[in-house]
């Protein structure tokens, strides 16, 4: 099976966010495949970036996970409601990630959606946001905290160029381009807040 390695994410954060995009992450929850392929991305860059955790390397017991080597699983819990998923960049020592902020189901759509949404039958609304957010994609995917500092060589959760990696059909799409943007709900960070380091999929005419 061939997963993105550690050495995918020893590099640039702004650039891996990029690079991310249309690649797939799978989640392997008690033998069942949940996957998806990414459309939305964000970079935090620990050593400039204000809206960082571990802005000018602040190392606390939650921001420890972006110390590691790159290429793990950085997972926390906000507003006392959602987790987020990130992955480690950058050589260890650098705290850095990229924020999986979007996806497109590929496997294991159903349990996805009673994982959302319980028994509540899927309409035009819940379809249209149904992994457009991080808390979105975590509860979706069925990650929390329990899952911080995971492996992402492992077999819990990984990222592959392709389905085909793990035995199941890439789905169609048309042209795309990618798109930049300033973070979402990051005012507070003076001058970071500009910084246009949200990266989007959008599909041509």
């Amino acid at each position: 099976m061939a997963k993105l390695t550690h050495d995918f994410f020893n590099g640039d954060t702004v650039a891996i966010a990029q690079a991310l995009l249309g690649k797939y992450l799978v989640r392997n929850r008690n033998g069942e495949l949940l996957a998806g392929r990414i459309t939305e991305t964000e970079a935090y860059v620990g050593r400039c970036d204000k809206a960082c955790h571990a802005y000018n390397y602040r190392r606390t017991p939650r921001t420890e996970t972006l110390f590691m080597a790159p290429g793990h699983a950085y997972i926390y819990f906000i507003y006392g409601m959602y987790h987020c998923l990130n992955f480690v960049t950058e050589p260890d020592g650098e705290p850095s990630a990229v924020l999986l902020r979007g996806l497109e189901p590929t496997a294991g759509a159903e349990t996805m959606k009673r994982l959302r949404f319980g028994d509540a039958p899927m309409n035009a609304y819940r379809r249209k946001n149904f992994l457009n957010g991080p808390g979105k994609v975590c509860k979706a995917l069925d990650l929390t905290t329990a899952q911080n500092k995971l492996d992402l060589e492992g077999d819990v959760l990984f990222l592959c160029d392709s389905m085909a990696d793990v035995g199941l059909t890439d789905p169609v799409t048309g042209p795309e381009h990618i798109c930049a943007g300033p973070r979402i709900g990051v005012d507070y960070a003076e001058e970071a807040k500009d910084f246009p380091w949200r990266f989007w999929l959008e599909k041509e005419n």
